[in-house]
């Protein structure tokens, strides 16, 4: 995630009740931002910080400085889902919902809740995973 994507703030408050439902049910909630504070220094950790704050994030809100972790995900944008399970191995990846800022389909989270009821009933997931849409992640300059 990051602080200045439409695709994020479109879907914020939605993300944040997600966060807090799934995490009465025992669910741990983490947002990282990978962009480069280099490029985009609105997206740096101060400024992450302000935004978590603002809005009340009940997550951590962490700061990829490397990117390595967006590199070892293969992360593509912002914002980008995934699920792991108690082993930490990974259950989904893929769209919050099919809302866009573009269009009129209201945001739901229906995506990420549905892997979420599956992998807590342990049962296999009964939908497609489909891939996120947002901004392309900001990578650092190449020196």
């Amino acid at each position: 995630m990051c602080n200045h994507c439409p695709f994020v703030i479109h879907l914020r408050d939605a993300l944040i009740q997600l966060a807090h439902d799934v995490q009465l049910r025992g669910v741990a909630v983490l947002g990282i931002s990978s962009n480069s504070a280099v490029t985009h220094p609105q997206d740096g950790p101060e400024n992450m910080a302000e935004d978590a704050r603002s809005f009340g994030y009940p997550f951590k809100y962490l700061y990829d400085e490397s990117q390595d972790v967006a590199k070892a995900y293969q992360a593509a944008c912002t914002p980008e889902f995934y699920l792991a399970d108690g082993n930490l191995q990974l259950y989904y990846h893929g769209q919050f919902d099919g809302s866009r800022p573009s269009n009129d389909i209201p945001v739901s989270g229906e995506d990420v809740r549905a892997a979420i009821d599956s992998l807590l009933n342990q049962q296999p997931l009964d939908r497609p995973m489909r891939p996120s849409m947002g901004c392309g992640i900001k990578w650092h300059p190449r020196k």
